[in-house]
């Protein structure tokens, strides 16, 4: 493998300053007059990448801009560093770990030699990920021709459930009509509570997602459905009861003979290639799996070989940095216009402001600018009649990232036609406005959105956009010379849960905040 190289934090480099003077020389950019100046704006900020086209026109930059930030990039070492993480190098730093979730969709190969170059050390973790996807895929299908099994309900937080999750639902068109496939995650009782009532235990098959089978909320839940299971007559742990973990023994103890497990170059958010995609694997096939996978490594392969000023997940995340360290816009909102993608704007969350939602830099020193913007969104058109006001009139520009998709997989006449229509109305309005002299109907405008269009939702392209979305994460984080690969800002509040649960048994409030003894008089069992 390669010697990762010296990365270089973005405002360290000259491009900074440059792009701080062109700031403040072109702060008032306007898209209107941008379009009006040049005829081929649209085609000069849009581009194809696999199964993605992307215009990026409605942003507020122009080709000197972009030339700049792409000079940021390079001067950063955005590339090298890239290319270390294909290369399996640990740059998750401060856990000594490789990065290498990209690896769970690359194909398999016959020989080490038919292996990229930066990629031949890597030949027994990509033989290892095909075995462990051979007994997945091939259990999913065991799963799916079980007529007895109509329920399949995946207990897991985090990545363990908001990926799944979200592609369950985005793929529905895909899924089997045989299963219902249900996502239990909070500690909170109510959740599984309202479930359970619905499924027998005869026909139910429950999966344990956690990595370390030690998840608080994971384990809680897990028990509770075990317990629940055999008070109802259930029989045959073994058969009903399935972990995606790489601890085998406690699974073993708690009665799971059946464990897919997965590796610590995977990050909790870049699991859902792994065993933990396993729910989708039995909504939507094998097959549609490999589908998935296959889209994902398109676009791997793209972020990996493209010029850095055709690259898309390059120019979306430099997008990301101009808008959120020059023009200081500190949230963006995800307006999926396809309801099966209702979830995305939530997975969207965790994978950016968990990665980038960090305030120093590798070598610990508090940053002086800001990193990860708040992700917030609804699916279209639903949000036109919530949100969408302040969006238009409100004090606060927020950049829009609209996804549509052309074609759709049902027969209902009308309904595609007046939702591609809404979209593009909604990002037209935000970018020309409405002068309204009175001025409760005047519409500002000049406010930018993105916009990414699929031909079709399918296991291909769908993997293709979450592997953009990952892709341009990596980007800001690069340039932010943080490690967007660890997460210990969810740590202090599990710790301080172990402390105050048995006070609220006990009533002791030694040693606690005012304000916390206080509400704990008041919640104490």
């Amino acid at each position: 493998m390669t010697k990762s190289i010296e990365r270089v934090r973005c405002d360290a480099t000259p491009a900074w300053v440059e792009l701080q003077d062109a700031y403040a020389e072109h702060g008032a950019f306007d898209l209107r007059q941008a379009f009006d100046a040049d005829a081929e704006r649209f085609a000069s900020f849009s581009q194809e990448a696999p199964y993605v086209f992307a215009d990026l026109s409605k942003n507020l930059i122009d080709e000197a801009t972009q030339t700049l930030l792409l000079a940021l990039a390079e001067q950063s070492g955005l590339a090298p560093h890239r290319d270390a993480m294909f290369a399996g190098e640990k740059i998750n730093t401060t856990e000594q770990r490789a990065v290498m979730h990209w690896l769970l969709r690359h194909p398999p190969v016959a020989k080490k030699a038919d292996l990229r170059d930066g990629m031949k050390g890597l030949s027994a973790e990509l033989a290892d990920v095909h075995s462990t996807l051979k007994a997945m895929l091939a259990y999913a299908e065991k799963m799916r021709a079980d007529s007895k099994i109509t329920d399949v309900v995946n207990i897991g937080i985090g990545g363990s459930d908001l990926g799944p999750q979200m592609a369950v639902l985005a793929l529905d068109s895909f899924v089997t009509q045989d299963k219902r496939f249900h996502f239990i995650s909070n500690v909170d009782g109510h959740e599984l509570a309202a479930l359970l009532p619905r499924l027998k235990p005869e026909n139910t098959l429950f999966l344990i997602a956690s990595k370390t089978f030690t998840t608080n909320e994971t384990m809680m839940n897990a028990r509770s459905a075990k317990s629940w299971f055999e008070a109802n007559g259930g029989k045959d742990i073994a058969r009903h009861f399935a972990a995606l973990t790489t601890n085998v023994s406690a699974a073993k103890d708690f009665g799971i003979d059946t464990t897919f497990g997965f590796w610590d170059w995977v990050g909790g958010r870049y699991s859902l290639w792994s065993a933990i995609g396993l729910p989708l694997a039995i909504a939507i096939g094998a097959d549609g799996f490999r589908e998935f996978l296959a889209g994902a490594h398109a676009m791997d392969e793209h972020f990996r070989t493209a010029p850095l000023a055709e690259n898309l997940p390059v120019r979306l995340g430099l997008i990301d940095v101009w808008y959120r360290n020059f023009h200081k816009f500190t949230s963006r909102s995800i307006a999926p216009y396809h309801s099966a993608l209702r979830r995305l704007p939530a997975y969207l969350q965790q994978l950016e402001m968990e990665s980038n939602g960090k305030q120093v830099d590798l070598a610990g020193r508090r940053l002086p600018y800001g990193t990860s913007p708040v992700l917030w969104g609804e699916p279209g058109t639903n949000g036109q009649h919530a949100y969408f006001q302040m969006l238009h009139q409100g004090t606060d520009v927020v950049p829009v990232e609209f996804i549509a998709v052309k074609k759709a997989r049902h027969t209902l006449a009308g309904h595609q036609p007046a939702l591609l229509s809404n979209v593009l109305a909604q990002a037209q309005a935000l970018m020309v406005g409405k002068v309204d002299a009175g001025g409760h109907r005047n519409f500002p405008g000049n406010r930018p959105s993105t916009f990414l269009l699929l031909e079709e939702l399918t296991p291909a392209s769908f993997g293709a956009l979450i592997a953009l979305q990952e892709h341009r994460v990596f980007v800001s984080g690069a340039l932010w010379c943080i490690n967007s690969f660890d997460q210990w800002g969810v740590e202090l509040g599990k710790v301080l849960a172990k402390d105050i649960e048995p006070r609220l048994a006990s009533g002791d409030v030694k040693g606690l905040d005012g304000s916390t003894a206080g509400l704990l008089a008041r919640l104490k069992h």
